[in-house]
């Protein structure tokens, strides 16, 4: 296997297995036809079409968020759905954009709705050479459980800024100060589209570095991450290239910080397909 590898397995996405979900003529989803058809039962908040659904009514915030809060909970309880996870991620045509609805998280992929993430880098400088901070996801983690982390890493959610839940997640996942998260530099974001048992993860990732300092030692709080380790960079670069043993869309995260390192260089064949297989267009 190979870097490459990594960047297919999150971009499995097939346009001819969806069609749009619709809200005043905006696309706010992408659903799968099979999930679509379940939404027949809903007539009187969505028009389901062979070649789109729509979400019925004016875009009020208020009342479309109420109408799904329902439907997804009904969903959850006929198992359709993987359960109400009482978190929510605004929904928008495009980043930036007001959001025009709520969507619990647990109903993201049903709907294909695009969520929003933010990961850090947690890198050391020492004499024997660039370091990254990795975490080991807890076991009980419902998505990849026990695989390998960044320092940080979570989604958007409830209304939250980028950088205010960067500060968030620095200070629950890894215990950092927000004196030192301050520090972090963006340095670009990432997008997938990932076809998954219940639908589409449509994602996009902002990304930061942060130079760790060697008093700092990371710790967690929220009992996600069952612990920290301070690896070679170049080791963690060639374990993403040889195993699975990262999370998913962390091994993009990875893949990004190696080729914005020097450590993938054009040398490497499949250079040009990685750098713009990170960064796929976004509609």
């Amino acid at each position: 296997m190979g870097f490459l590898d990594h960047i297919r397995a999150c971009n499995t996405y097939r346009p001819e297995r969806f069609r749009p979900l619709l809200l005043a003529g905006q696309r706010v989803g992408l659903i799968r036809h099979d999930n679509a058809e379940v939404l027949r039962r809903f007539p009187e908040v969505f028009a389901v079409a062979d070649d789109a659904v729509t979400i019925l009514g004016e875009p009020d915030f208020a009342r479309v968020s109420a109408a799904l809060d329902e439907i997804v909970k009904a969903l959850g309880n006929a198992g359709v759905v993987e359960g109400w996870r009482d978190e929510y991620f605004m929904i928008s045509p495009r980043w930036g954009e007001p959001p025009l609805f709520r969507l619990d998280r647990g109903a993201l992929a049903f709907f294909g709705a695009r969520a929003h993430g933010v990961h850090l880098n947690g890198l050391r400088r020492d004499p024997d050479g660039l370091k990254l901070w990795i975490g080991t996801r807890a076991a009980d983690k419902k998505v990849e459980p026990n695989k390998l982390d960044n320092l940080v890493a979570g989604g958007i959610g409830n209304g939250h800024g980028v950088f205010e839940t960067l500060l968030k997640e620095a200070d629950e996942e890894a215990g950092l100060a927000s004196e030192l998260v301050i520090r972090a530099v963006p340095v670009g974001a990432i997008t997938y589209r990932m076809e998954t048992k219940g639908g589409l993860r449509d994602d996009l990732l902002f990304v930061y570095d942060l130079e760790i300092p060697a008093s700092v030692t990371p710790h967690n709080t929220d009992g996600e991450i069952a612990e920290f380790n301070l690896m070679l960079a170049t080791e963690v670069v060639l374990r993403v290239r040889d195993t699975h043993d990262f999370k998913f869309n962390v091994s993009l995260v990875i893949i990004d910080f190696a080729l914005r390192h020097g450590l993938i260089t054009p040398d490497d064949p499949d250079y040009v397909e990685l750098v713009t297989g990170l960064r796929r267009p976004l509609d």
